[in-house]
């Protein structure tokens, strides 16, 4: 049953690490955030300083690329081009934030998941 709800889920240790080289894109096991049974597909993420992720950007690197209205770039002037920094499509170590989509349902609702790894705290 499709909700429509965000859910945030922190991950640490071999899970974390785990992720690490993983591109924009890319569909993982669900495990590694704590959803046996389910596959999720990265969709974006931002690093320590809060820059996002750009698919179209290859590496971990950050760089300063020339913009206009696309990710990582909002306006509502017409034409405005900006140079901007944007971290690329891999996840590293500087990422701290990673948006992910679920592609493949498991056998167990996410909800009833996520609120008992909230109640083993």
């Amino acid at each position: 049953m499709k909700t429509g709800k965000s859910y945030n889920v922190p991950v640490t240790g071999h899970h974390a690490n785990s992720l690490i080289g993983k591109k924009i894109g890319d569909t993982i096991d669900g495990i590694f955030v704590g959803l046996p049974g389910y596959k999720l597909s990265i969709t974006g993420g931002s690093d320590k300083d809060g820059f996002c992720m750009r698919k179209d950007l290859p590496g971990p690197r950050r760089k300063q690329l020339l913009l206009t209205v696309s990710t990582g770039m909002y306006t509502t002037e017409s034409g405005l081009r900006k140079r901007k920094a944007i971290r690329g499509n891999t996840v590293a170590t500087d990422t701290v934030q990673i948006n992910m989509k679920i592609v493949a349902q498991g056998p167990k609702p996410v909800e009833e998941l996520i609120v008992k790894k909230e109640e083993k705290k």
